[in-house]
């Protein structure tokens, strides 16, 4: 039986076949409400038997579809809590201490599923964790062929007894937040290290762009090389426990039902929570598309993941934040992390975007940077000011336009606030090129909101680029101390 039709027989299987009204997990005890904005609740019961949905004086009746889903939209409220929501059909369900405040969708990779008791300070960060009023939607680690109704996972409070296994830039961002807004934070974490984004997008939003077949082509490779590859990981295997199982044991190839499949990870771990109503998502991924083959198609790729979860959610364009990699030092240099970093940057062009930009604390030798507290604020101060409109500056520069004076090339930007400066002194990480396109160092000078870049080694100059490596020494930053993105002027 192929994978597929298992999945879709286990999906029937799944589906209530009893009497009684069933809810997702993410309708549970502890759960958060998105404030000012009508929120939908579902579940599934009997064809014909009328449900009943009661919270905080409203009362919505349904009637479940031939195939028993409903659906209600609670009215919007401001925050407040805790309530109780009450569901009755032929039994009844009762959902305690919930709380309305602001949601956001934590997803990516390992760097957003790293936890706070791996990072920084964490000892006393945990302890100092306690706040009912931050709390997390935990969704497991999930593959499936075909979108899934419900998704295993559960809420809980921060506290010392919980907040370590949180996602340490989910929490940081969410702690910044309740801090600055004073209402009830959650957020619903769903990410899974080591996967690539392609695992994150629904098959029909891939499939509708022939720019993004390269990714298919990709996936396609992997599959017919699956069997070479399993050969290859046995005898590994075998020499492993020849030599006494020393070491970890060599991990196994990807291949059919692998969390790298296409769309799986959309089907098991997003389309559960759809279409719970949010304020917005925060993801952290791209070190797995960071290859010279993959990096190039990354940027159409995650601005259809952006443009497809907001109509699947079905609330319009709401505010996506993301996390440019940060430098990293990684054993067989070449191009494929700038070149992601640029993706990441060109990203910017679709709407209600924001960026946190990590090329100063990274790890040169751990990819996994433990600096998750300047992760999460960075993301905050772009949440202040696309989704609750709060004038600051919350970008570091972003390079705007490039011009050639003389023997010098004057760079202007974005997001210079008060003023252009260099972090330790002297700016790092300036390359410049004339027309044979050879790249070498360039000092570089700040001159009022704009840089100057010159070397002596090039008297003509046409390009350049700022901190193109894996591990850059990049220096330039604003007043505010935010650093500037990577980037290059011609590609």
């Amino acid at each position: 039986m192929g994978m597929l039709l298992r999945s879709l027989v286990a999906l029937a299987c799944a589906l209530p076949l009893a009497a009684d009204v069933r809810l997702p997990s993410l309708f549970a005890d502890g759960m958060v409400l998105q404030r000012d904005r009508p929120c939908p609740i579902w579940g599934r019961a009997d064809a014909g038997e009328l449900v009943t949905v009661t919270f905080d004086g409203q009362q919505h009746q349904v009637m479940p579809d031939a195939i028993g889903r409903w659906q209600v939209t609670l009215r919007a409220r401001p925050a407040g809590g805790p309530f109780t929501i009450e569901i009755a059909g032929k039994n009844t369900i009762r959902i305690s201490d919930v709380l309305v405040g602001e949601v956001w969708l934590a997803s990516g990779q390992s760097n957003m599923g790293w936890q706070v008791r791996q990072s920084n300070n964490a000892e006393q960060e945990i302890a100092a964790s306690a706040n009912p009023r931050i709390r997390f939607f935990k969704v497991d680690n999930t593959v499936a062929a075909a979108p899934a109704w419900d998704v295993k996972g559960a809420w809980s409070a921060a506290s010392p007894e919980t907040t370590g296994a949180y996602s340490a830039v989910g929490y940081f961002f969410a702690r910044h937040l309740h801090q600055k807004l004073n209402v009830p934070v959650a957020i619903l974490q769903s990410a899974w290290g080591g996967t690539p984004a392609e695992s994150w997008v629904r098959a029909s939003a891939l499939a509708a762009d022939p720019a993004l077949l390269p990714v298919h082509s990709y996936w396609a490779r992997v599959i017919e090389d699956y069997p070479e590859a399993m050969l290859r990981h046995s005898a590994r295997v075998a020499e492993w426990e020849a030599k006494g199982s020393q070491g970890p044991r060599p991990g196994q190839p990807a291949g059919p039902g692998h969390p790298h499949t296409p769309s799986v990870l959309w089907n098991g771990m997003i389309a559960p929570l759809v279409p719970y109503a949010i304020q917005g998502a925060i993801w952290y991924q791209g070190e797995t598309n960071a290859s010279v083959t993959r990096a190039p198609h990354y940027h159409r790729l995650f601005s259809t993941l952006i443009t497809d979860w907001r109509r699947a959610f079905g609330q319009g364009d709401f505010p996506f934040l993301f996390v440019q990699l940060a430098n990293y030092a990684r054993p067989g240099t070449n191009d494929g992390w700038p070149l992601l970093r640029e993706a990441q940057l060109k990203t910017l062009g679709v709407t209600n975007t924001g960026m946190a930009v990590t090329i100063d604390i990274g790890e040169s030798q751990d990819i996994h940077p433990k600096n998750k507290q300047d992760v999460g604020h960075r993301l905050a101060l772009a949440a202040r000011a696309l989704a609750y409109g709060e004038k600051l500056v919350y970008s570091g520069p972003l390079y705007r336009q490039a011009a050639r004076e003389g023997n010098e090339m004057r760079l202007w930007f974005h997001h210079t606030g008060a003023g252009l400066a260099a972090r330790g002194g002297a700016l790092q990480g300036f390359e410049i090129a004339g027309a044979d396109g050879k790249f070498v160092p360039a000092a570089a000078r700040i001159d009022g909101h704009s840089v100057r870049v010159s070397s002596a080694e090039v008297k003509v100059p046409e390009q350049v680029r700022y901190g193109w490596a894996d591990d850059p020494a990049a220096t330039l930053t604003n007043s505010e101390g935010l650093p500037a993105s990577p980037f290059r002027t011609r590609e």
